[in-house]
């Protein structure tokens, strides 16, 4: 696995850490900085099911940056490569038609910033399966 890889590994899972601990254990105050306020029953529980998907997302990239087989890396790039482009499409969607604070977009932009490093390391990847 080369170095930059694991290097994506680790910093995601720091920031997939974080996130995911800041929505699980207190959504009120992490969605107000998003704008969304005043948190809801609803947006209690999707924010606290959104904490949860993160912080096994983050254990997954932990696994893969102390070092996985070829085998599970790459399942584990396809995961997060899927999770982060299916994120930033409704995103997108959202900051298009209608406006939200600069937080959301600077959200968008670490999920972009991600989805384009997994989808990168999945070509990569898959390029090293082909030979």
């Amino acid at each position: 696995m080369s170095k930059w890889l694991r290097t994506v590994f680790l910093v995601h899972a720091v920031v997939a850490a974080v996130g995911g601990l800041a929505l699980l254990i207190a959504p009120g105050r992490t969605l107000d900085l998003f704008g969304w306020a005043p948190i809801n029953a609803v947006l209690n529980v999707v924010s606290r099911t959104l904490g949860a998907g993160l912080l096994a997302l983050a254990w997954s990239s932990w696994r893969g940056w102390r070092g996985a087989t070829q085998a599970q890396v790459a399942l584990l790039i396809e995961v997060e490569a899927i999770f982060t482009v299916l994120t930033c499409v409704g995103l997108l969607r959202l900051l298009l038609f209608s406006s939200w604070s600069v937080y959301v977009w600077l959200l968008f932009g670490v999920f972009a910033a991600f989805a384009v490093a997994w989808v990168v390391a999945l070509l990569e990847v898959l390029r090293t399966r082909e030979r």
